[in-house]
């Protein structure tokens, strides 16, 4: 059985039995108590079910009656949350991938979740597509209050909208922390363009990451840097630049794994 991150979402939501383990959501048991504990839940697994030749407005509509207290205007709200109001009337087959996305955020939260649960979202996505999706999921947690859980392999998206972060690899959760403070475990790497690398070879015993013939980049806490400055020029050795290289999450991941693919 796959254990990666669909398999994981569907577990959180019931939709595959779970063997070990469990699973609450806003303090009841998915198992125990599935109604209660799903009720405030919103998701979109993969891809959104959508009707193609009804209109986005009928397709929103159909998902209203399923719940007992979605009135018109809140379908209307939500419309205007996806930014979808000067297209809603029109069939589903005219949208784009993007709008079809926004469109399945607008059936998960018709009912106000307190959690979104979204899998891979912005997979096929152009990039406007992306920045459109990113905007509204940055807005619908500050205007509707709302946490948002997401999955994927684009870790460079997902550095842009998460605050914190569990890495799974080989099916075991091996990091689940503050975004921020996981990037500040990694120690920082800078930088340094010279005038010679192969003088530099000579006089750093640290290891180094060469880049070109005039730059290497070294791995060390900010207080060192003078000292390899200071060692530099006492070897003759002309510093033109030096900047820090802020760790990316892909750089952090592949420290954490050793290199292996992300599940």
């Amino acid at each position: 059985m796959e254990r990666g991150k669909t398999t994981t979402i569907k577990l959180i939501l019931g939709l595959q039995n779970i063997t070990s383990g469990t699973v609450s959501i806003n303090g009841k048991d998915i198992e125990k108590d599935f109604t209660k504990a799903i009720r405030k839940v919103g998701a979109i697994i993969e891809n959104p079910d959508l009707y193609m030749y009804l209109s986005g407005y009928e397709n929103l509509k159909l998902v209203a009656n399923m719940y007992e207290e979605v009135s018109k205007q809140r379908i209307e709200e939500v419309v205007k949350l996806v930014r979808l109001e000067k297209r809603i009337k029109d069939k589903v087959s005219k949208y784009s991938l993007g709008m079809r996305q926004r469109l399945g955020v607008a059936q998960a939260i018709l009912h106000k979740p307190n959690l979104l649960i979204l899998d891979e979202p912005t997979n096929g996505l152009d990039p406007e597509g992306i920045k459109e999706l990113r905007e509204l999921l940055k807005d619908l947690a500050k205007k509707e209050k709302m946490a948002i859980f997401i999955s994927s392999h684009n870790l460079a998206e997902i550095e842009t909208l998460c605050n914190k972060v569990c890495i799974i690899q080989n099916g075991e959760v091996i990091e689940t922390t503050d975004l921020k403070k996981v990037k500040q475990e990694v120690k920082t790497h800078y930088q340094i363009e010279v005038d010679s690398i192969e003088k530099v070879k000579q006089c750093i015993q640290e290891e180094l990451e060469i880049k070109n013939e005039t730059q290497f980049v070294i791995q060390m806490k900010k207080e060192q840097v003078p000292q390899i400055v200071k060692k530099l020029v006492e070897s003759n050795i002309k510093v033109y630049e030096i900047h820090e290289k802020q760790m990316s999450l892909e750089d952090v991941f592949l420290k954490k794994t050793g290199g292996n693919q992300i599940d």
